[in-house]
C-alpha cells in the first residue's frame, strides 16, 4: 500500500500574467510520480517569482527533462469576449485548469488557489474528480515544489508570449498596470487598441475615464 502511495501522480497547476493589461494568461501544468518529487528540488525549482529571468529559463528546460507539462494560453481577446459574455476571470482560470486535469488525469493535484474563498475553490475543483486527493492554497507555489514547477513553466512561456509581443509593438512594458511604461504605452494609443490589451480591465477604461 505504502508503495502505491508513493508511486501516485502527482499533478502543480499555477499561472502567469493574471493580473496583467496587456498579452496573454498562461495555466501551467506539470505531472510527475509522486516518489520523484525531490528531484525537483536537485534542479533548484523554487516559485518563480523568486527567480531571475534567466534563471527560470535553465530551470524550465530541467523541469521538461524529467516531468510531463503543458501550458493554456488565454490571450486578452478570449479573456475580453469571455468576460462580456459574462465568464469572470476567476472562472476563465478555472476552467482551463480543469482541462489540465482531466487531460492528465492525476491521483493528486496541487493548485495555487486562485479564489479568496479556498474552500469553494477545492470544492469545484474536487468535483471534476471525487476520488481525486486535491491540495488548493494561496501560495502553494511557495509550499509544494510540483506548483512552484507549474509556476516556472507558465511564467517562461507567458515571457516568451510578452517577447514576441514586443517584437511586434514596441515598448509595451511587463504588461502589469504598476508598470509606468504599460500605462504610458496604453495612453499613447489614444483609445484605439491592439489585439493584446485587455480591453475589460480597468485600467484600460480608467485611462479613458482621464481623457
Amino acid at each position: 500500500m505504502a508503495d502505491t502511495e508513493k508511486t501516485k501522480t502527482v499533478l502543480g497547476i499555477d499561472e502567469a500574467g493574471r493580473g496583467s493589461v496587456l498579452g496573454p494568461l498562461v495555466i501551467g501544468g506539470v505531472l510527475m510520480k509522486e516518489n520523484k518529487l525531490k528531484f525537483l528540488d536537485r534542479i533548484g525549482v523554487k516559485d518563480s517569482k523568486r527567480l531571475t529571468a534567466k534563471k527560470r529559463t535553465i530551470i524550465s528546460r530541467k523541469i521538461k527533462k524529467i516531468t510531463q507539462f503543458t501550458t493554456t494560453i488565454i490571450t486578452a481577446q478570449e479573456i475580453d469576449h469571455l468576460r462580456n459574455t459574462g465568464t469572470n476571470l476567476n472562472k476563465i482560470e478555472t476552467n482551463a485548469m480543469i482541462e489540465i486535469i482531466k487531460q492528465y488525469k492525476p491521483e493528486k493535484c496541487c493548485i495555487d488557489c486562485l479564489d479568496v474563498n479556498e474552500e469553494r475553490f477545492h470544492n469545484r475543483i474536487q468535483h471534476t474528480n471525487h476520488k481525486m486527493e486535491v491540495i488548493t492554497e494561496h501560495k502553494a507555489d511557495d509550499t509544494y515544489n510540483i506548483v512552484a514547477a507549474a509556476s516556472i513553466i507558465a511564467k517562461v512561456e507567458r515571457d516568451k508570449q510578452m517577447e514576441i509581443i514586443r517584437q511586434e509593438y514596441g515598448a509595451v512594458g511587463s504588461g502589469y498596470p504598476s508598470d509606468k511604461k504599460t500605462t504610458g504605452y496604453l495612453k499613447n494609443l489614444n483609445g484605439k487598441y491592439p489585439p493584446i490589451v485587455r480591453q475589460t480591465w480597468n485600467t484600460v477604461k480608467n485611462i479613458e475615464t482621464k481623457d
